[in-house]
């Protein structure tokens, strides 16, 4: 059996993700908001590299705890973009912190953003099944109405495409291929 393309050939973190963490449903909002943020890092670049770094991540952002990110200052977006073990982008890393100060609110009002999200698509996973890569859209009506709507509340850097592959992510969408072995892991 084989995996999905982008992970047939690759090296053991992109297997490893592909395996046991991609398309997995998760309503921890903690990893969800890594995963917004990884998305967001990724943009222009590979996933590949985003893995490659993921570590120097969850380090530089206080392993992602939103409290923590939510009270970052120019003084910590100054010694991000010294840290050559992450992806230095200065407007990712401070659409991160407005992400994280955002979410903080909505904490604070009683929402979640897996709630949110999950609401979409009335908290079951929709599940494709394409025949090859070239199949899978790099945007859905889905993903341009939750980019849409994120905006609208004030989140940042929440294109479409980033948006289709974080849902992708938290497994909100499963777009393992139909020859994928993770079908056949999973049941």
């Amino acid at each position: 059996m084989t995996r999905c393309d982008w992970a047939e050939n690759a090296n053991e973190l992109m297997t490893h993700y592909h395996d046991y963490e991609w398309g997995v449903p998760t309503k921890d909002e903690r990893e969800t908001f890594e995963l917004m943020t990884l998305e967001m890092m990724q943009a222009g670049l590979s996933w590949q590299t985003v893995l490659n770094k993921r570590e120097n991540f969850r380090e530089a952002f206080a392993n992602f705890d939103i409290e923590k990110i939510a009270q970052f200052d120019e003084d910590d977006v100054a010694r991000l973009l010294n840290n050559a073990g992450i992806i230095r982008n200065k407007l990712k890393i401070k659409d991160t912190i407005v992400n994280a100060k955002q979410l903080v609110s909505w904490h604070e009002a009683g929402k979640t953003m897996n709630a949110y999200l999950w609401s979409f698509v009335n908290g079951k996973p929709v599940v494709n099944r394409y025949q090859s890569m070239a199949d899978v859209p790099a945007q859905t009506p889905l993903s341009q109405e939750v980019s849409k709507a994120l905006k609208k509340a004030g989140f940042k850097f929440v294109g479409p495409t980033i948006v289709q592959s974080w849902l992708e992510a938290l497994g909100i969408l499963d777009d393992h291929l139909a020859k994928c072995m993770v079908n056949h892991m999973r049941k």
